[in-house]
């Protein structure tokens, strides 16, 4: 019998075929530790909603590295942080953005894509001078734009219980197995991964004729002038509001 600490109630039912097998194969040592433990993000009603968006509405699949360390963030679905609300202010970008260095960057380098923003002017003033009125305005709008376009926002390991590298091992099975199952109807997806840890997803999906982007995780400054990411999500716009 399979030990399941999880609430899979918040799947989109086209994902529970899938996720219910992938879960058979992750050590049930590990899950029995997770189901006896309350110290783990984002915890077991939260862990899977990125899966809230139909299977057949998935064209990219974005991976980061691990969940927020932090409570407040922390909501299953890979760089959307709950704590940030308002993304601009009068300076620039809202204190919450700049304290999300992942998020900061990752604004960056969507306003250097929409060519709004010089790839050598990206300060706080360089912003602030911005005219950001046809852009969303707050977290939920930008990370509602990435889902629209089908995007599964999803984390190596969905799990920060001990160590992201320790959780990722842990869950890479059941990785491999939701990603088969998912490019079995869904041949022509992309794959996004950033990080060290995401980058490790190639070997999940090795063999597959799928297109794969691979770059450093947004934390690091250099994410902002990648040229594979804005070559890819500038045609994309998604700090544009919806029209």
């Amino acid at each position: 019998m399979t030990i399941n600490p999880f609430e899979l109630n918040t799947l989109d039912p086209s994902w529970q075929p899938c996720l219910k097998q992938g879960l058979t194969c992750i050590d049930k040592n590990y899950l029995t530790e997770l189901s006896q433990s309350n110290n783990w993000l984002p915890g077991p009603k939260k862990i899977f909603n990125a899966f809230n968006l139909p299977l057949n509405q998935v064209n990219y699949v974005l991976f980061g590295e691990s969940p927020y360390p932090r409570a407040e963030s922390a909501n299953g679905y890979a760089f959307w942080d709950s704590a940030v609300t308002t993304l601009w202010s009068e300076t620039g970008m809202s204190k919450r953005v700049n304290r999300a260095t992942s998020l900061r960057h990752i604004i960056k380098m969507l306003l250097i894509a929409e060519e709004v923003l010089s790839p050598d002017h990206t300060t706080q003033e360089d912003i602030a001078s911005l005219d950001k009125s046809n852009f969303v305005q707050n977290n939920d709008e930008l990370f509602t734009n990435f889902l629209t376009h089908g995007f599964l926002l999803l984390n190596a390991t969905p799990v920060l219980a001990d160590s992201p590298r320790k959780d990722a091992k842990a869950w890479h099975p059941f990785t491999c197995q939701v990603l088969n199952c998912l490019l079995e109807q869904r041949p022509h997806v992309t794959f996004i991964l950033l990080g060290k840890i995401a980058n490790k997803i190639q070997d999940a999906i090795c063999g597959k004729k799928i297109k794969t982007l691979i770059a450093e995780h947004p934390y690091n400054h250099t994410f902002i002038h990648n040229p594979d990411m804005l070559g890819f999500f500038g045609p994309l716009h998604l700090l544009r509001k919806p029209r």
